[in-house]
């Protein structure tokens, strides 16, 4: 596994709050680096970014690289549990519990003071992992978030080759569903969203965490952007409000 680590220059004297990015379908580490612009704004907030991979590489399952939504780029951050995925697609363990050993291990980070966000995909699984782990995550945003993965295509299809075909463990993997099962006690998740995005209305669907939200009780602060799309001019667009935000929670 490949991943990118930005330090800030505060990190030479002290350990620093640290941000964990998850990229979206058929993107690596390099995305967000190259793309997003958000070193510039790290670096005077004193944050250290962490930018794993989408999914496995090298493992040769056959068949993982013939669709861009399931497989390569596309490891949802679920562990999977049907073979022959069970036996490397385990993104969800491997961002909340692999990668953060190696990272506190070797960088100046406070694990203390840990926030995650991310982008589609990601944002599915910065949302879901920060639900299910509430006393390591203390701040989570997201920009164009697969809201609720059991109801929209890219998530069915993940789940159903992943998980197998019973929705019932699913939910575990949707965001929406864990708002209602887990709620959040941490500050609201920022959640931007484009409304000229291609996905909004077939995959996306942000309707369905608000209301899980308004159902609950659990705060939410979801921006419509009038005119952005999917892409990573609308995350360079809005990153320093994101990383603004988690500097203030972290």
């Amino acid at each position: 596994m490949r991943f990118g680590v930005f330090l800030p220059p505060q990190a030479e004297a002290r350990a620093v709050p640290v941000l964990y990015w998850l990229s979206g379908l058929t993107c690596t580490e390099e995305n967000f680096i190259v793309k997003a612009g958000a070193q510039r704004v790290a670096a005077e907030l004193g944050l250290a970014i962490v930018v794993p991979d989408t999914s496995p590489r090298g493992l040769k399952i056959p068949g993982e690289s013939d669709s861009y939504d399931f497989g390569l780029g596309a490891g949802f951050y679920v562990d999977a549990t049907q073979a022959p995925w069970s036996r490397g697609y385990r993104m969800y363990s491997y961002v909340v519990k692999e990668l953060p050993g190696v990272i506190d291990s070797n960088f100046p980070v406070d694990p203390a003071r840990t926030g995650i966000f991310g982008h589609s995909m990601g944002g599915h699984g910065a949302l879901t992992i920060a639900l299910k782990n509430p006393q390591t995550y203390k701040s989570v945003s997201a920009f164009a978030p697969i809201c609720s993965a059991m109801r929209c295509p890219w998530g069915e299809k993940a789940l159903t080759g992943y998980l197998g075909p019973d929705r019932a463990l699913w939910q575990d993997y949707d965001a929406s569903a864990l708002v209602e099962s887990r709620g959040w006690k941490g500050p609201a998740p920022l959640v931007d969203q484009g409304t000229t995005d291609q996905f909004l209305e077939s995959q996306l669907k942000p309707e369905l965490l608000k209301e899980a939200c308004r159902r609950t009780g659990v705060p939410l602060d979801l921006r419509l952007q009038a005119g952005y799309d999917h892409s990573y001019f609308f995350i360079a667009s809005f990153i320093e409000d994101h990383l603004r935000f988690h500097a203030r929670n972290l």
